[in-house]
């Protein structure tokens, strides 16, 4: 009785702790959505909210992880639950570096609209990539509450369409800039956004290689997308 009564209070603690992570994925989607509209709107509101929400983010990481911390030394976990601990170790870091892009986009959509500049059309495009990576984050998300594989497959696809279009508005940016050097400082500054979109995405994609490590047992770190698709398939 016993030892059944320790095993249920493990298990809850484990729970508890990837309830967090979902609750931390939850700020950081809202953080991205919020940077993204203050740059469509100009609204400063946002942009500052998302500014002070980073400390949330990071108060989070630091509390989950010494949660884990706790997990370890008490309960001494092995295999699946050992790649549960290691695995929200690993996605709250990228959570919070998520946190960090998103923070990168509502500053520079503080300055973008504090020098008036204009947006113009590539806005579209980068407002088309920062949905596919809020997205890839919802599904990365998902995939780690359901360990679902498929899903997580399904993340490393959309990370190809990210990296796609990044380099759609380097070149588009590159070509303005050419065409008329006044464009260089918006240009630059609508690069940097672009840029941190394109990190989002990498980071989503990290924590779906978690998932696969958490379910199998494999490290999927640097493979090809072709092998990890292999490696989600249900045999």
């Amino acid at each position: 009785m016993a030892n059944e009564h320790i095993s249920k209070k493990f298990d809850a603690e484990l729970e508890a702790v990837r309830s967090r992570v979902l609750q931390m994925g939850g700020l950081v989607e809202q953080q991205i959505t919020r940077a993204m509209e203050s740059l469509a709107l100009g609204d400063m509101a946002l942009a500052d909210q998302v500014i002070v929400d980073d400390h949330r983010v990071n108060a989070m990481e630091v509390g989950i992880d010494e949660d884990c911390v706790h997990i370890i030394a008490k309960r001494q976990p092995t295999a699946s639950d050992l790649r549960m601990v290691m695995a929200v170790v690993k996605t709250i870091t990228d959570l919070e570096r998520i946190g960090d892009e998103a923070q990168k986009i509502a500053r520079m959509s503080k300055q973008i609209h504090a020098q008036d500049q204009r947006l113009s059309t590539r806005f579209a495009e980068v407002r088309y990539a920062s949905n596919v990576a809020l997205e890839m984050l919802n599904t990365a998300l998902d995939a780690f509450a359901r360990l679902d594989l498929a899903a997580a497959a399904k993340v490393v696809k959309q990370d190809q369409i990210v990296d796609e279009q990044f380099r759609g508005i380097l070149r588009q940016l590159v070509t303005f800039m050419m065409e008329d050097p006044r464009t260089i400082s918006s240009a630059i500054d609508i690069l940097f956004i672009a840029k941190a979109i394109e990190r989002i995405g990498d980071h989503a994609k990290n924590m779906s290689e978690y998932v696969v490590y958490l379910v199998k047992g494999k490290d999927v770190r640097h493979i090809t997308p072709e092998e990890f698709e292999r490696e989600t398939q249900t045999p």
